[in-house]
């Protein structure tokens, strides 16, 4: 027999002790993407699989496949992760990404230059191994912990506040290469690929199942206290009804938002995937690492400062605002040809990226209510996989037959435009747009 969960209302006790307890559950969720950011340090890995004297010798595009991989494997478990974790709530859907992430590190440590392995009639070498464990395994346990980290974390908050929350929140992913890629550079020079990736594998275990004893949902009925209202404040968006996925899919703003992260994403994901070789070729840059350290640096920013502006002046507007701008540095990349230029690039490239994944899932609990917010932004999130193909895969082609990433550049300016008036002409749905669950 099923236990009613009794109603929360604040008042002036309970409230300051659940103010505390939403900034335990959002800091900790900060500290599970800190980890799951172990993507973002792809590029330096690649860097040294695609040195044809010193590393393993990979074409470049070969190098950007487990990247993409894993991209598409995040994207599609987030679908049935947000799903679980609606249901089940996020603490145990965070140590299974955890445990999950840490098993692709692991199993990726056996890899060796030239490893073959025979399977089911088929020959799986060395890069089709990679993409196995680093980007199946690892890809769907970064899946099951990103999806379990917003949207228990913006639950405890008013809805002036949820954007700037789900900014710190998923701020730790764009964070987590200030600290991973050095990691990861000392550790390939002192230990080779091979100990990198047992290394990072356990310690991402350890950390992301310690950091997930703190994730919890709101009790039932629970209703944050509002905020005071600044004076000129544009009010926050707040959904009339709690939508389902079905009817989600029914209306027209799902498929604009879903193309948007597309179009967007790309530019970023191709930068992100390629930023060491860039920086080599294109700048003459020793440390490639760095690059990739301001351009995480300000994919932190981006996803604060996105947060917190759109809570004034709405999501899509904020969005038309970053697109363009990202529009801006894409047509201007390919004359950033000194190591200072190339830096600033990479950093405005990652301001303007990280404000996505502050955008789009608060534009998702703006618009079809926070009930169902795991499973609706997992399935909107399937656009992140589709954008790890557009932009690193075609970057890494377009570099092997021309020799320059810089029609990359300019086909990625073209898509950013076009998002822009995408989001130009999204409003939230009417309430008759669909219905209640």
């Amino acid at each position: 027999m099923a236990v009613e969960t009794p109603q929360v209302t604040p008042n002036s006790e309970t409230s300051q002790s659940t103010k505390n307890l939403g900034w335990i559950v959002t800091f900790a969720a900060l500290g599970i993407n800190l980890v799951l950011g172990v993507l973002y340090a792809w590029g330096v890995v690649a860097k040294v699989l695609a040195d044809p004297q010193t590393g393993w010798g990979w074409k470049k595009a070969t190098a950007a496949i487990p990247f993409t991989v894993s991209t598409i494997a995040f994207a599609i478990t987030m679908i049935f992760a947000g799903r679980a974790q609606d249901k089940i709530g996020p603490r145990l859907v965070a140590i299974l990404g955890g445990l999950m992430l840490g098993a692709g590190l692991i199993l990726a440590s056996f890899i060796q230059k030239d490893t073959i392995v025979p399977f089911l009639g088929l020959t799986l070498d060395a890069p089709m191994l990679m993409v196995l464990t680093f980007g199946v395994v690892g890809g769907m346990g970064i899946g099951l912990g990103y999806s379990a980290t917003t949207p228990p974390s913006v639950k405890w908050f008013p809805a002036s506040k949820k954007g700037l929350i789900a900014g710190l929140v998923v701020a730790g992913v764009g964070l987590a290469a200030v600290w991973i890629s050095p990691l990861t550079t000392s550790l390939l020079k002192n230990y080779g690929v091979s100990k990198t990736f047992l290394f990072l594998g356990l310690g991402t275990i350890v950390i992301v199942s310690i950091f997930a004893q703190f994730l919890k949902n709101p009790p039932a009925g629970y209703k944050p206290a509002a905020s005071p209202s600044a004076a000129g404040k544009k009010p926050a968006i707040t959904a009339r009804r709690d939508i389902g996925w079905t009817q989600m899919l029914a209306t027209r703003q799902f498929w604009l938002l879903w193309l948007m992260f597309i179009l967007a994403a790309s530019a970023g994901l191709m930068v992100i995937a390629h930023a060491a070789i860039i920086a080599k070729e294109q700048a003459g840059m020793v440390w490639g690492f760095m690059p990739i350290v301001l351009l995480a640096i300000f994919n932190t920013v981006g996803r604060i400062v996105g947060g917190y502006v759109s809570d004034r002046i709405g999501r899509t507007q904020t969005m038309v605002l970053a697109f363009i701008l990202q529009a801006i540095n894409m047509f201007l990349f390919a004359h950033y040809k000194t190591p200072e230029m190339l830096l600033f690039g990479a950093s405005f490239t990652g301001l303007c990226y990280g404000t996505i994944y502050t955008l789009m899932p608060m534009a998702v609990a703006d618009f079809y209510g926070l009930k169902n917010l795991g499973m609706n932004y997992g399935i909107l999130f399937t656009a992140f996989g589709f954008a790890g193909v557009v932009g690193p895969i075609i970057g890494g082609i377009i570099r092997d037959k021309s020799g320059t990433y810089n029609t990359s550049y300019l086909i990625s300016a073209i898509l950013l435009i076009i998002a822009a008036a995408l989001a130009f002409i999204t409003r939230a749905p009417k309430p008759d747009d669909s219905a209640t669950e």
